[in-house]
């Protein structure tokens, strides 16, 4: 199992519904993706620095 990028209780403040055990996994996947489409981007564009444009 890899780090996980988010923070459980904070995605329960977020909702009213209950949350899997698995669901943070999940939504960290997610993330973790995210961020390395924004790094291709970023790069792309000849920076270091990861702007919000690039998600």
């Amino acid at each position: 199992m890899t780090e996980l990028l988010v923070v459980r209780s904070k995605i329960k403040e977020c909702t009213d519904l209950n949350v899997a055990g698995n669901f943070a996994d999940a939504l960290s996947e997610k993330v973790r993706v995210m961020i390395m489409d924004a790094e291709k981007r970023a790069r792309g564009n000849g920076r270091k620095t990861l702007k919000p444009e690039d998600l």
